[in-house]
């Protein structure tokens, strides 16, 4: 029996995720700040704001995760919440938004897969970071969040050579996707973020993917048996 946890869930990406591996008949615990009730039995859902430490760390002490997981031969953990902010030079980014973010992007998804990987009685344990192609190559304006999905690229490359068989991690860059965080990035300032026009042209010429269709790929190379072959991939190929 597989089991799936996927953060960011509520919509976008996550909520793209979280369609697919429901409708294989797998079980998802969705983590985010803001959820509704959800009518699917088969979603649990917790309100947790993972950019705050403190309140993350209560939450994995607590017993929701270790309940939901139990009786999983697999356990499978999508760190998919993020943002992109702060945008902008250094000079202009408020230190309480980056440690914000640097808890979302980064502490939060090591802090989760530290978790899960340490709750005995699943056979083995797929992770798969939710990166961007902006971990690889930097971008003026985004020096927070190249540098924290750089940061998931490299934990799931040194996961890998820990060597532990039953621990799959990948890093997925999956594309650009029409989801809240386009938005976000259109509705930066030409100051804030210079590349702003390629991203305006990629929405005009419809050249966003989908969440749900990004989702559906998602999922398939998840539980492909591949999975973990490479740790840091794209989507895309």
């Amino acid at each position: 029996m597989i089991k799936a946890i996927v953060t960011g869930h509520s919509k976008g990406l996550g909520e793209g995720i979280v369609t697919a591996l429901l409708a294989r008949g797998i079980a998802v615990l969705g983590v985010s700040r803001g959820v509704t009730p959800s009518p699917q039995a088969s979603l649990v859902e917790a309100a947790v704001d993972l950019s705050d430490g403190a309140a993350l760390s209560a939450w994995i002490a607590g017993p929701a995760l270790r309940d939901f997981v139990q009786g999983a031969e697999t356990i499978v953990l999508v760190n998919n919440a993020g943002t992109v902010q702060p945008v902008g030079a250094l000079a202009h980014q408020a230190p309480d938004a980056v440690l914000r973010a640097v808890t979302l992007n980064v502490a939060a998804p090591l802090a989760l897969a530290a978790a899960v990987v340490g709750i005995k009685g699943a056979a083995g344990c797929r992770i798969l970071h939710i990166s961007s192609g902006a971990g690889r190559s930097a971008m003026a304006g985004w020096s927070v969040y190249c540098a924290t999905k750089a940061a998931l690229d490299r934990h799931a490359e040194a996961v890998a050579l820990d060597g532990d068989a039953s621990v799959r991690c990948v890093s997925l860059a999956p594309g650009v996707i029409d989801t809240g965080m386009q938005g976000e990035i259109r509705a930066s300032s030409q100051a804030q973020f210079p590349n702003l026009a390629r991203f305006i042209a990629m929405k005009n010429d419809g050249a966003l993917q989908s969440s749900e269709a990004t989702g559906e790929a998602i999922v398939r190379y998840l539980l492909a048996e591949a999975f973990g072959s490479k740790p840091v991939a794209d989507i895309r190929g």
